[in-house]
Parts: C-alpha cells; sequence; structure tokens
C-alpha cells in the first residue's frame, strides 16, 4: 500500500505583518521550497532561508522547523530534535503578535510528533500533536490545526475517525483551496482506517471523497495516490472488473509504479488450481 497522504514566500519585511497574511505568504514559500521526493535538497533550501539575515526572525525560526522536517525524513531524527529545541528556546520577540509565537509553538509540537511517529512511537507523538491542534487554534491557524487532526487520525489508535471527524468539521464551510486540500489525506487515510479493520463499504466511499477532494483540489501525486486507492478498495469488494480499469488508466499514467504493477498482478493472475 502506499503511505497514507500527508501535507504540508515570507515576508522579508522586520515589521511584523498581520497574523493571517504573514501565516498565508509563509505558507506558499513552505510549499514552493518543498520537494518530498528529495528531502535533501528540500533541507538545504530550508536552511539556507533559516540563516538568511534578511529575514524576518518569525519567518527563520519556521523554516528551521522545515528543515528539522527534512532532516527527519532523511533519518536524522537526533539533529531534527536539536534544532525543533533550539526553535523552541528561542526568546520571545513581545513586539511580534502573540499568534505568531504560538503558532510557532504549534508548528515545533507537530514536528516533534511527526518525528515519533516515525519512529513508531505513536504514544509519544500523540501528546505533541494535540499540543499542536491547541497551539494551532488560539494563533488562529487553521492549517496546523488540519495538519494536526490529520495526524493525529494516522496515529490515534481507537480514535482515528473522531480526529477525522473533527478535520472534516474544521473543513466545513471553508473555501480556500490550500486548506481543502486536507480533505484528501483526512479521507484517503480515514478510508485505510475503515479498509484495514473490514469496513469496505464505508471506506470506498472515504476514497472516492478524497479523489473528488484531489481532482479539485490536489497534487498530481494525491490525485493519483487517491485513485489507486480507490482501486484497490474496489478489489477487496470483489469488483474485479472495475479495480482492473482504474488500475490500468494509472498504468497508462505511470507504467513503472510498482504499487499499480502489484495491483495489476493481483487483478490479472490466474487463481491457483487444486493441483497447483
Amino acid at each position: 500500500m502506499p503511505a497514507p497522504i500527508d501535507e504540508e514566500t515570507g515576508s522579508t519585511d522586520h515589521v511584523p505583518a498581520e497574523p493571517s497574511r504573514h501565516r498565508g505568504g509563509e505558507q506558499q514559500l513552505i510549499d514552493r521550497l518543498w520537494d518530498f521526493a528529495d528531502p535533501g535538497a528540500s533541507a538545504e533550501r530550508f536552511r539556507e532561508l533559516a540563516g538568511d539575515a534578511a529575514q524576518a526572525p518569525h519567518t527563520r525560526a519556521v523554516m528551521q522547523t522545515q528543515f528539522a522536517r527534512a532532516l527527519g525524513l532523511l533519518g536524522r531524527r537526533d539533529e531534527a530534535l536539536a534544532v525543533l529545541d533550539d526553535v523552541a528556546g528561542m526568546p520571545v520577540d513581545e513586539r511580534e503578535p502573540e499568534a505568531f509565537a504560538r503558532e510557532l509553538r504549534a508548528r515545533v509540537a507537530i514536528e516533534r510528533g511527526r518525528l515519533a511517529a516515525a519512529d513508531g512511537r505513536p504514544a509519544d507523538a500523540v501528546p505533541e500533536l494535540t499540543r499542536g491542534v491547541r497551539e494551532a487554534a488560539l494563533s488562529g491557524s487553521t492549517f496546523l490545526v488540519l495538519d494536526a487532526l490529520h495526524m493525529l487520525a494516522l496515529n490515534d489508535v481507537g480514535h482515528e475517525e473522531e480526529w477525522a471527524t473533527e478535520g472534516f468539521d474544521v473543513l466545513d464551510g471553508t473555501r480556500d483551496p490550500r486548506l481543502l486540500r486536507w480533505g484528501v489525506a483526512l479521507h484517503n487515510n480515514l478510508g485505510w482506517t475503515l479498509h484495514d479493520s473490514g469496513r469496505l463499504t464505508g471506506a470506498l466511499m472515504q476514497f472516492e471523497e478524497a479523489a473528488k477532494a484531489a481532482e479539485a483540489y490536489g497534487t498530481a501525486e494525491q490525485r493519483h495516490v487517491a485513485r489507486w486507492s480507490v482501486a484497490r478498495c474496489l478489489r477487496s469488494l470483489g469488483r474485479a472488473e472495475e479495480a482492473l480499469e482504474l488500475q490500468r488508466a494509472l498504468a497508462a499514467e505511470r507504467p513503472d509504479d510498482p504499487y499499480v504493477q502489484a495491483e495489476l498482478a493481483a487483478l490479472t493472475e490466474a487463481p491457483p488450481t487444486i493441483e497447483a
């Protein structure tokens, strides 16, 4: 199974921006700098920007949290934690809005939670991610609230549906396409929770919702994974012809995708005979 769908311009003006505008610009910059297929190059970009004295202190600190995330993806988790500790220990600039400090605390908590989850320590991840939700909500950052909620829905065993539902409630009524992209991850990952517990009809509904959100707001990778998940669930439901049609369409777009090739093999292999 492909990995669960995950998510993730700043101002050089040293005068504190209005929080929501400042935050939106930073996230646009983060989106441009991230290449999750190449965390090494991403780490270098974030490291460079974090050390750029021309950037506002808050922006540099935010880039450090993303540098830490990239280090974690490279398997350098001790270094990543040290970077996050440095950010957490930075003195608060009283000239900046309190929302900035809370947003930074939310980012640090979320990245610590992500590192713990990657280490297979969900019991350590959940308190950090819960702290991330709280700080993000107090800072007014809906984006970070959704990031933390989607991570909780992946890691808080037994409470996945509760956290996903809370995420859907946050998304309800929003018109921001960047926020609505979180619906892809929330629906897809809830779909796998339901699928793996045998609730296949509900899982298919979630995968189809993920595919709709991906088509409207997602990245090319999210659209691909969401469609693959729909096809995989169709196979589990015994709807092999529909699953095969979808996987063949995906193979035409990405002939070397090992997950697609594995599904094609599973769907086209002849069933074993008694003699076999």
